[in-house]
């Protein structure tokens, strides 16, 4: 598949406050992701590689205890394995990349059709 419409795609909720369509090629998922104000994401980590671009809104963003609040245009990159947070200030549009594909993602795909 060499084009997809994210607004034509199945939107999941990722997360408590997180909700979004997504796309997995055979190495990345990408995911197009609302985030409500005020939505808190707990410190995490995954094996997974993290891009997210922020669109939209601020978003303050802990990465290994460095914190930083972002804005549009803005990307942070989370290495495999660190730990990470964040909290939406205002209401937020991301664009993430995760490497490799997100199987967990996938599986909650097939939860919800």
């Amino acid at each position: 598949m060499t084009f997809i419409d994210f607004n034509t795609r199945k939107r999941l909720q990722i997360w408590e406050g997180i909700s979004g369509p997504v796309f997995h090629s055979g190495q990345a998922t990408f995911g197009h992701f609302t985030i409500n104000a005020g939505c808190e994401l707990p410190a995490h980590s995954h094996p997974h590689e993290q891009w997210t671009n922020l669109i939209d809104g601020e978003l303050e963003f802990n990465i290994d205890g460095e914190s930083n609040v972002m804005s549009a245009g803005m990307t942070a990159y989370i290495p495999s394995n660190v730990v990470h947070s964040a909290k939406a200030i205002t209401t937020c549009k991301v664009i993430d990349c995760f490497i490799p594909v997100r199987e967990d993602f996938i599986e909650l795909e097939n939860k919800t059709q």
